[in-house]
């Protein structure tokens, strides 16, 4: 199952051609400085488990994290998508992406197009995104896709700000 945008496609995980980009990508310390309680970076094997998490979770819900990869260049740049495994705080719409990516507006354009689909064709009735207080870019993501704050929660100890929007405002807004 893919989704398509102007310039990206969200697709299912390869691992013989994701594994290596991924990995430089969880191992960049700007990346992954707000997705962890200490920032903390993948190794190569943590980020292999890290794609079968996000593969699994495709297998047991249906719905999950696609790849992104950049049209004009065929590179993977990133994971957009959604979370809910046991125990989260609601059905999340996530972006992280390479930060030879940021500031091109894929962030927004992916997850606008993944938006879409879970109110169209997955029938959700709303949408949250969990987000680290300091993370300004991934708040300002949200506040395009017409997100609202709606909270505060923990999750895997981190505090974050809970970001959401309901169909209808979404569709209000279209």
């Amino acid at each position: 199952m893919s989704l398509e945008t102007e310039r990206l496609l969200l697709r299912e995980w390869r691992e013989e051609s994701d594994l290596n980009l991924y990995a430089q990508m969880c191992a960049d310390p700007l990346v992954m400085r707000y997705l962890s309680p200490e920032g903390k970076t993948l190794t190569r094997a943590e980020t292999w488990r890290q794609m079968a998490f996000i593969i699994g979770h495709w297998q047991l819900r249906g719905y999950g994290h696609w790849a992104v990869e950049e049209k004009a260049s065929g590179r993977l740049i990133g994971r957009i998508g959604f979370l809910n495994p046991e125990g989260w705080p609601g059905f999340e719409i996530g972006w992280t992406l390479a930060r030879e990516s940021w500031g091109k507006g894929y962030a927004t354009e992916g997850a606008r197009r993944a938006l879409e689909y879970a109110f169209t064709e997955m029938g959700r009735e709303h949408v949250i995104s969990l987000i680290h207080p300091q993370n300004k870019n991934s708040i300002r993501v949200a506040e395009r896709l017409g997100e609202k704050p709606e909270g505060e929660t923990e999750v895997s100890g981190i505090g974050v700000l809970i970001y959401g929007i309901s169909r209808d405002t979404w569709l209000a807004a279209r």
